[in-house]
């Protein structure tokens, strides 16, 4: 862990730090990524986890609007960019490792390419795999024949 992430351990609420000086100690992994798990600002529903690097990053905090970083295309994707269900950023928060990103978002419509509202709708038991919601949205109205994955 970083000494500057170690000195935020035992500091006091409101202690400011420059934005610059905490991305650096950021722990992305070996592709320059971090996960970023988005969770809906009011419902605390968590919606959906993906990659962010720190140009992604950057672009979400100064814009508002949420952008990930897609490993199957090599390039940012700005969510809703193809289905129009944008995130839009309410709050960014590092967890106390700095190797893990929560984005509270205002999330329009379903998250899940598979036109859900959540990516996570199959609950795990000891017996079995059980489908838990349906989708919003067909994905064929959201992405006509280029559904992503």
């Amino acid at each position: 862990m970083s000494d500057v992430l170690k000195a935020l351990e035992g500091a006091a609420p409101d202690t400011r730090r420059p934005l610059g000086e905490i991305l650096d100690a950021v722990r992305f992994n070996e592709a320059g990524l971090i996960p970023a798990i988005a969770q809906q600002h009011d419902s605390g529903e968590v919606l959906m986890m993906a990659w962010m690097n720190r140009e992604t990053l950057m672009e979400t905090l100064r814009t508002g609007r949420v952008c990930y970083w897609s490993r199957s295309r090599g390039k940012p994707w700005r969510k809703g960019e193809s289905s129009g269900q944008q995130q839009h950023l309410r709050a960014a928060s590092l967890d106390c490792d700095g190797d893990t990103l929560l984005l509270q978002v205002d999330q329009t419509g379903p998250a899940c390419h598979t036109g859900r509202r959540s990516c996570f709708y199959v609950t795990l038991d000891a017996d079995e795999a059980r489908v838990t919601s349906e989708p919003m949205i067909d994905p064929q109205t959201l992405y006509g024949d280029k559904t992503p994955h």
